[in-house]
């Protein structure tokens, strides 16, 4: 069963933010991972939500997403993102 990572972020550094864009796809792909939505145009239809950066990824297993975000090769993009931007980031089970 797919899940799906979603992460609201906000760019605190853009230049620095840049150089974890290169980084973490590699690791993403490597866990099986693939971008559905990296960063475009989002449009609030209900609510007050309006994410400045949404970033949704697919994994084929809840264990699998899991594993890349605790993963080495994650971890350096993982430490870069945190020092260049905040962010939310969720697991959901696809059906």
């Amino acid at each position: 069963m797919a899940a799906y990572v979603i992460v609201d972020i906000v760019v605190t550094d853009p230049v620095r933010y840049d150089e974890y864009k290169k980084l973490a796809p590699p690791s993403i792909a490597a866990y099986g991972g693939k971008y559905l939505a990296r960063g475009g145009k989002t449009e609030p239809l209900e609510g007050e939500w309006s994410p400045q950066r949404l970033v949704i990824l697919e994994f084929p297993t809840v264990a699998r997403a899991k594993e890349w975000i605790d993963s080495p090769e994650y971890s350096e993009a993982r430490k870069l993102r945190h020092a260049t931007a905040a962010s939310k980031m969720i697991l959901v089970e696809g059906l």
